[in-house]
């Protein structure tokens, strides 16, 4: 018994020499952590007010628009892009994208716009061979446009108007369903007429009619409000607005709204297929992952994107090759005002792993034709913007690219496709 309570007196003395060692070591850990944690915020402090840290301290100069061009692009840091373009009859010559490199000087040198007269010329005379004055007028070619001299009583922009001393050219002649005799009343031995509303009257006062009032041409007068959103139809004594293939008239009884067909289960798409919405109607769609190469292979993950399946760790091709690949799709009508704004890409870092400190956008591909330009509105955002306007039916496709840098390595690349319908609408 003891022995026993021997034995255990040394065991408390051994339990309290460890529990002062490891008291010991856990304070001088602790100091350990405090003084490496004050010199790394020194050293960030450092690093923070130092210019050649932040790529976005260092600014490149101010770049101006060649004369009959356009600029895009406002911003002047480092790995920002400016955009040129032209005005129609001139052809830019030089770099249409200039880059603001890290010693602050643009990449290439200023574009310029070349052209004009000839190409307005030939435009002009193929805009007469066409013919397009009437009765007898004769075409006179101009800078950047034409105009019509016409014969003596006829008028109008073509020479289509048949010039007449009354009633004036708003007003519908020849025609029984648009002509209305007027009410007339004596009163004091005096003849009064009046016409309806939506008629004006003509003639002498011994032979007065009331003659149809186009609304449809009143309002096409300068300065007039437009009467309808698409398309004025006139009918006696009033008028009405129609809208074109795949729109409805809205209750105000002028604007138009778009039928959506693929909502409304108005379409024939088979299964497999999407239906996307468009201005005339609907598209059914199927978009496809890249087809496998190498050890670059691809899964869908949803109806609009494709996810790249995981890499070897010594493929360097397969590590370059888009991450995700998504499809996009917009309807647009003809001959839209520019520039406009249509598409944005921007990342998000996942929960857990760091985000990208740099990014760097790119249109790589598609059948766009130069009618867009791809430029950075902020550190983590690029816009695809229209710089020129476009007429329909037609579909064009663009391809953009985004890829993510850290620390200037890069890390991976996001490929969006858009297809962009454009209807022959007018709005």
């Amino acid at each position: 018994f003891g022995q026993s309570c021997l034995d255990r007196q040394h065991i408390l003395t051994v339990v309290r020499q460890m529990e002062k060692f490891l008291k010991g070591q856990e304070t001088r850990f602790t100091e350990g952590l405090r003084i490496m944690k004050n010199k790394l915020a020194a050293l960030q402090n450092s690093v923070s007010k130092s210019p050649a840290a932040d790529p976005y301290t260092v600014t490149c100069p101010s770049l101006e628009a060649p004369q009959h061009g356009h600029k895009f692009g406002s911003k002047y840091f480092v790995d920002h892009e400016v955009h040129f373009t032209c005005d129609p009859g001139y052809q830019l010559v030089g770099p249409s994208t200039r880059v603001c490199q890290e010693n602050g000087i643009w990449t290439g040198a200023n574009p310029v716009c070349k052209g004009g007269i000839d190409n307005f010329l030939s435009l002009d005379i193929s805009e007469c061979l066409s013919n397009p004055c009437q009765n007898g007028g004769t075409c006179i070619e101009g800078m950047n446009h034409y105009r019509c001299s016409c014969q003596q009583n006829w008028s109008g922009s073509h020479c289509q108007h048949q010039v007449l001393t009354a009633p004036p050219e708003w007003s519908v002649m020849n025609d029984p369903a648009f002509s209305r005799k007027p009410r007339c009343a004596k009163i004091d031995r005096t003849q009064h007429c009046s016409c309806d509303a939506g008629f004006h009257m003509s003639g002498t006062s011994d032979n007065s009619i009331c003659q149809d009032v186009n609304e449809c041409e009143v309002y096409k007068l300068d300065g007039a409000p437009r009467l309808c959103m698409h398309a004025c139809i006139n009918t006696p004594g009033s008028y009405h607005c129609s809208c074109p293939t795949g729109y409805k008239l809205l209750g105000d009884g002028r604007s138009c709204e778009d039928v959506d067909e693929c909502l409304a289960l108005q379409h024939n798409c088979t299964r497999g297929t999407t239906c996307i919405n468009t201005g005339e109607g609907f598209q059914c769609v199927k978009p496809e992952c890249p087809k496998a190469h190498g050890n670059v292979s691809y899964v869908k993950t949803s109806p609009f994107q494709c996810e790249r399946n995981p890499c070897p760790m010594d493929s360097r091709s397969c590590h370059l090759a888009p991450k995700t690949v998504s499809f996009h799709y917009l309807s647009l009508p003809s001959n839209l005002k520019t520039p406009l704004t249509l598409f944005r890409m921007a990342t998000a870092a996942a929960p857990g792993r760091p985000g990208p400190d740099s990014l760097r956008f790119g249109i790589v591909g598609g059948n766009s034709k130069g009618h867009f330009v791809m430029q950075r509105s902020d550190r983590q955002t690029g816009e695809l913007i229209l710089v020129q306007s476009l007429r329909g039916p037609q579909s064009i496709e663009v391809d953009m690219d985004m890829s993510e840098y850290l620390d200037r390595t890069f890390q991976a690349k996001h490929v969006s496709k858009v297809t962009v319908f454009v209807s022959p609408n007018e709005f």
